[in-house]
């Protein structure tokens, strides 16, 4: 019998990611709100970064990304030895699962979760395992109830994509206290710096050995297209994360601009400011409407509709009218749009267009 090449367990069970569209037939510069991206785009202190980096692209870059890693050391107060940075966040989540689940183990995470999550268990040979959410936030208790002896990782994202719902430290911290030692707490932080008083995990990291936090540059930061993230760990978890990362995952034009990013705090608290704003206005306008939402603590607002079809033909009319949103049926919330807040201008077309849409319906 003629042997075939197989891959390893899980990996034909994964189905591919599906991105937020950027493209409509017809228009040539749709208003693109299905990412997530900062409308401001990204620091210009980056884009003179980065230009300045080209100038040595025949060079490798550093293995260490010393220079990074102490730019968010400053700026975040956090030891630079315990700080890694990876190929935007998702890769340190990959290494997370690679270095700490495989066969026979489990990786937990909730129902509404980072669709990413189950591709990282079924990568590393894990079993993924879904606790349930309540009135679309995480559920400390059911979280706690589905851990097991086999449990290795539980990835949470906080703030959470796509409901925009946050806990608190409290609940967070009683979850970490029933986190079994031999298992990796994961905090997602992408969405972090936009809940206000937040410190995306880093006191439990600190205070425990099995809390892990990750960031990214992609979203507040405006850097999507450069691919650079970072993790804040024990030192034991940094050195095993080391040992499986490549040498030379970041180029140096993404290093440069992601340090020059990091050190534009002007440029932050301008993002921060215009994201707040807007976010309240999305959040009272769709109300207005006659749209459920919830109190967000992230860039984007999930909007319920009465059902599928509605929510359909909602974004159907969003898209004659050149804006892009996000259907979220694959997150488990098939009568949802998820809308990310833009500017001034991006809120006022998208609260007009949907109100022309309420009004022919």
């Amino acid at each position: 019998m003629t042997k075939a090449i197989r891959p390893q367990p899980g990996i034909m069970d994964i189905a591919l990611y599906q991105g937020g569209a950027s493209k409509i037939d017809g228009q040539s510069d749709p208003l693109k709100l299905s990412s997530n991206e900062n409308p401001f785009g990204c620091s210009p202190e980056a884009v003179q970064a980065v230009a300045a980096a080209a100038q040595t692209m025949h060079r490798y870059p550093t293995t260490d990304h010393a220079s990074l890693r102490d730019a968010i050391s400053d700026v975040h107060g956090l030891p630079a030895g315990q700080i890694i940075c990876g190929v935007g966040s998702d890769e340190l989540l990959t290494l997370l699962a690679m270095a700490y689940a495989g066969p026979g183990d489990e990786v937990l995470y909730t129902e509404h979760g980072f669709s990413m999550y189950r591709i990282f268990a079924l990568s590393a040979g894990a079993t993924p395992v879904v606790a349930p959410e309540s009135d679309r936030c995480l559920d400390v208790g059911a979280l706690i109830a589905a851990i097991t002896p086999a449990t290795r990782l539980i990835y949470i994202a906080n703030p959470a994509n796509p409901t925009g719902t946050a806990l608190g430290t409290d609940q967070l911290a009683r979850l970490a206290d029933a986190v079994p030692a031999d298992c990796l707490l994961v905090l997602d932080g992408a969405y972090a710096e936009f809940f206000e008083g937040y410190d995306g995990g880093a006191g439990l990291v600190a205070a425990r050995d099995n809390v892990v936090m990750t960031r990214t540059f992609s979203k507040l930061y405006g850097l999507g297209g450069l691919r650079v993230g970072w993790a804040f760990a024990p030192q034991h978890v940094i050195d095993t994360l080391n040992r499986v990362r490549g040498p030379f995952n970041l180029s140096t034009v993404s290093l440069a601009g992601a340090e020059a990013a990091m050190r534009d705090r002007a440029f932050v608290e301008k993002c921060l400011r215009e994201n707040a704003e807007q976010r309240v206005r999305l959040t009272g306008g769709l109300r207005q409407l006659g749209i459920l939402c919830d109190d967000s603590h992230a860039n984007f607002v999930l909007a319920r509709f009465a059902d599928e079809a509605e929510a359909r033909a909602a974004d159907a009319h969003l898209k004659k009218a050149g804006i892009l949103v996000r259907l979220v049926k694959g997150y488990g919330f098939p009568q949802a749009l998820r809308i990310t807040v833009g500017s001034a201008e991006d809120m006022t077309r998208v609260l007009d267009a949907l109100a022309a849409f309420r009004g022919a319906t």
